[in-house]
């Protein structure tokens, strides 16, 4: 590509400058120097490199260079430095600008993007600007650390770069929301939020990752942001222990809670008789907790929770006493541990129900 022509006017005033200040011996006036940082922002705006208008400069001091003769060679690179010096402040200024510019206009279609609050047809022209086809299926994937992560943040551009590298233009985009890392790639492209859940994990210093399922349009990149959000959130309230979260693997969790009150009815009738126990329901909340993820082995249990096996056990027998339901039963196990899931969710015994 033919790089574009420096036009003669953003070289405008220099030789003059160059003679009259190594001709006084004076220092460059605050008007010289603003009207060099002046050009230098028109020639950025221009898109001209910065390298090739220094050159420019140098030339044009080359071909002066006979009528500078008399002022002596360090004046003349004094002035040379104080003068390409303005322009390129000016030029950097200019990219400084564009650069805050693009990136409050990636900003904003970010958010509209992942909150469907800008109009479709115009949210798919500027998605394709950001490599999207909003036509088709994407998913999201979320990565939430210990510490909020920005645009700027090392762990943004290790997660970007790594993805660029690995995929190339695969119509992927990789942004900040709220503190947390986002990822949105076609719907046909796990392999892509898989690697990205990766390199994310390793990133945040091993924060948690969740992914969305794929849906279609623009309001399916809401959707499946909002699936790997409500993901992240049950994780954290059930204390589930995966780095990696789906949530096509956790669809029964807002299933149970769809109906709040019928869940809060259940844990309320099931467990809350646990709170007569002596240290309250937490204990024998987390007896069961552990005694489910464990695969309902009281031996197991107990190796978790470092009881011996007839202490476990006399806990259970507690809890069978107290709610009148069995754990060791099937059918009051499956009511038990749903009472627990809801417990865990809806932040039982600490609040109220």
């Amino acid at each position: 590509m033919t790089r574009p022509e420096v036009p003669d006017d953003y070289l405008t005033g220099y030789a003059r400058i160059l003679a009259d200040v190594c001709g006084s011996g004076r220092r460059l006036t605050r008007e010289e120097l603003e009207s060099l940082r002046a050009q230098g922002e028109r020639a950025a705006e221009a898109g001209h490199g910065l390298r090739t208008l220094v050159r420019r400069h140098l030339s044009q001091t080359r071909a002066s260079s006979p009528a500078l003769a008399a002022a002596g060679l360090d004046r003349v690179l004094a002035v040379v430095e104080q003068a390409v010096d303005a322009f390129a402040e000016g030029h950097e200024r200019a990219q400084r600008l564009a650069m805050r510019q693009e990136e409050a206009g990636r900003r904003e279609f970010v958010d509209d993007l992942l909150y469907g609050r800008s109009d479709l047809g115009r949210l798919a022209e500027r998605a394709e600007r950001y490599g999207l086809l909003l036509s088709g299926s994407h998913a999201v994937a979320v990565a939430e650390g210990g510490r909020p992560v920005d645009d700027t943040h090392p762990a943004t551009r290790q997660v970007e770069t790594a993805l660029v590298t690995r995929f190339g233009e695969r119509r992927i985009l990789v942004a900040t929301k709220e503190g947390r890392l986002v990822c949105v790639a076609p719907g046909d492209q796990d392999e892509v939020l898989s690697f990205f859940a990766k390199q994310a994990y390793a990133a945040t210093g091993g924060g948690r990752v969740a992914i969305g399922r794929p849906h279609p349009g623009a309001g399916g990149v809401v959707h499946s942001y909002e699936e790997a959000l409500n993901a992240l959130d049950l994780a954290e309230r059930l204390e589930l222990p995966e780095p990696v979260l789906r949530a096509v693997d956790l669809l029964v969790y807002p299933v149970l809670t769809r109906d709040r009150q019928a869940m809060a009815d259940l844990v309320r009738d099931t467990l809350g008789p646990l709170r007569a126990a002596r240290g309250g329901a937490q204990p024998l909340l987390d007896t069961l907790t552990v005694y489910f993820d464990a695969g309902c082995t009281a031996a197991e249990a107990a190796r978790r929770l470092s009881l011996s096996v007839r202490a476990f056990t006399y806990r259970l027998e507690r809890i069978h006493k107290l709610t009148g339901a069995d754990p060791a039963d099937p059918v009051h196990r499956y009511t038990l541990q749903t009472a627990v899931i809801g417990a865990r969710l809806l932040g039982w015994p600490e609040r109220d129900l």
